[in-house]
């Protein structure tokens, strides 16, 4: 299917202070307006900063298309849960997307998949977009285990009942993520195809791990593949700009 408008998501992870961040966030609204001799590209843009920016970025970002979204968010609504961040507190904020099961928040934070199911349902309850991500580490794909890994997660992570055509699925293999490596096209292409069989109709794709400006393109025609998100190349304007132009 290739109806589907592709999302171009940038996580910034841990980096940014308020003065970095905004300028960040303004060179990406300045392209999004049609500056810096930028031509818009055909698909949605998301920034996804760090919690203490949110606010700051969401004003810099207004009226410019460009949507923003949480890296993480509590399962509960509100509560005593000292240094957590509810769904519905980054809805205030502005955000519609929230990032949710990253392998960083797997693997450094021990999430299971019983935890970030219960986090997709409080974003879809909280209004917001979920981005689920999934991946394999590299013992499991070279152990020929990576589709199996894959729809595990998967199976585990969405809740019952969810109207899944409001999910968005960001595959990123664990040892790709900032490692510079990535995926070849035909393991991109057959994991996409696998995760398309667990979804609705209308569900996006995206694929993550070292996205860059000179991989981009070929990543983006792949079938299946309806957007990207973007780690490091997030940081800067212009590389998060030519990922966005490769979309088609």
């Amino acid at each position: 299917m290739t109806g589907r408008t592709k999302l171009i998501a940038g996580n910034w992870k841990m980096n940014g202070r308020r003065a970095d961040g905004l300028a960040l966030a303004a060179g990406i609204v300045e392209r999004a307006r049609g500056g810096a001799g930028a031509e818009a590209p055909a698909c949605e843009l998301l920034i996804c900063p760090p919690a203490t920016l949110l606010a700051a970025v969401c004003e810099v970002i207004a009226g410019s298309g460009v949507r923003l979204g949480g890296q993480d968010c509590h399962a509960a609504p509100n509560g005593a849960f000292t240094g957590d961040i509810s769904a519905e507190m980054l809805a205030d904020a502005g955000c519609t997307h929230v990032i949710l099961g990253h392998s960083e928040r797997r693997h450094g934070h021990g999430e299971t998949d019983f935890e970030i199911r219960d986090k997709v349902a409080a974003a879809h309850r909280a209004g917001l977009d979920a981005i689920l991500c999934v991946g394999e580490t590299r013992p499991q794909r070279e152990a020929g285990e990576a589709i199996a890994v894959v729809g595990a997660q998967l199976a585990g992570s969405i809740p019952d009942g969810l109207d899944r055509d409001r999910l968005i699925v960001a595959y990123e293999p664990v040892w790709a993520i900032g490692t510079g490596l990535s995926a070849t096209l035909d393991d991109i292409a057959a994991m996409h195809a696998a995760i398309r069989a667990d979804l609705a109709p209308d569900s996006r794709i995206l694929y993550g791990g070292s996205v860059n400006p000179a991989n981009a393109a070929a990543i983006l025609a792949l079938n299946d593949v309806n957007g990207a998100l973007v780690g490091g190349a997030s940081l800067d304007p212009d590389a998060f700009w030519a990922i966005a132009c490769c979309s088609g």
